[in-house]
């Protein structure tokens, strides 16, 4: 018996009794299976496309949450590491005024031969203006009061252009957000930086992040700090007057190149700067030098 190369449809109708015959050729239904095939793994690989995206969007999103949360952590973490820092600076000046006081740190505390350790006359001079230094910062005498006429930040601490402001900057190491607590002023290394202010220094010596550093109380609450020097030339306790040089700009600490840090800080809490540049009466640019204000 000879194969047909197609297959027969025979269709009968229920009322009439007629038969009709279909013939359908082979390619005809393999071509109907190859077109059901594809349309069902198309369906499948979008279905599976449209699950891996699913999954990646969820797991995004987890991450994110997740960056979020150590962004939040990071932020806490660096305002507690200010905090101890300071309250660590203020523990170290008290430790040394109590042992500058009760001799802890005398030679005959130590049993040490005192005719081999007695001071010259550079330390004597540094422990009389160090304790001077202390009185000053808790009662701002009235010797302080006379001799101290121009307590009031009102000189550029040197001539440069800002190039960091007060307030919400981006962090230039972590690329987070954070508050900048002074003003960058550029200048090279080595320009000599002034207090802007009288004052007492009750900090010259290196700070962590802010590298050697000098802070200038004025009484009052009020005090100044000068940061990323790169040599301190003064010592705690030294009387300063406003225009007198107390160190040498750089980029010590964590810093990304040669600047001035400049703060203001009223009762602990840093305050724009700002007012008390623009209010500068003294040792200003001239107009030539116009450029470097902002």
């Amino acid at each position: 018996m000879e194969l047909k190369p197609y297959f027969v449809v025979v269709l009968a109708h229920s009322l009439h009794g007629r038969l009709r015959r279909i013939h359908i050729p082979h390619h005809a239904i393999y071509a109907v299976f190859l077109l059901a095939l594809v349309g069902l793994l198309t369906i499948i690989g979008a279905v599976a496309s449209y699950g891996r995206m699913a999954w990646k969007v969820a797991h995004y999103n987890s991450l994110r949450a997740e960056v979020d949360s150590l962004r939040t952590r990071y932020r806490e973490l660096q305002k507690v590491t200010n905090q101890k820092n300071d309250q660590l600076a203020t523990l170290e000046l008290f430790a040394s005024e109590v042992s500058v006081r009760y001799g802890l740190n005398s030679p005959e505390s130590r049993g040490e031969d005192t005719a081999e350790l007695m001071p010259n006359y550079h330390q004597t001079m540094a422990e009389y203006n160090f304790l001077k230094a202390a009185t000053f910062s808790r009662g701002f005498n009235q010797y302080a009061r006379i001799w101290q006429t121009n307590t009031r930040p009102s000189l550029w601490p040197l001539l440069g252009r800002i190039i960091s402001p007060y307030g919400q900057r981006q962090d230039p190491f972590s690329g987070e957000g954070a508050t900048h607590t002074g003003v960058d002023i550029s200048a090279p290394i080595g320009t000599p930086v002034k207090a802007t202010a009288d004052g007492v220094v009750i900090h010259a010596e290196w700070s962590g992040a802010y590298g050697r550093m000098v802070i200038i109380d004025h009484g009052n609450g009020l005090q100044t700090r000068y940061a990323h020097l790169s040599e301190l030339l003064v010592v705690a306790g030294e009387e300063v007057r406003r225009g007198d040089v107390v160190g040498a700009s750089g980029s010590s600490g964590r810093t990304t190149g040669p600047h001035l840090h400049y703060e203001v800080r009223l009762d602990g809490t840093p305050v724009n700067p700002y007012p008390y540049l623009a209010k500068s009466d003294v040792a200003l640019p001239s107009p030539a030098h116009k450029d470097f204000l902002f």
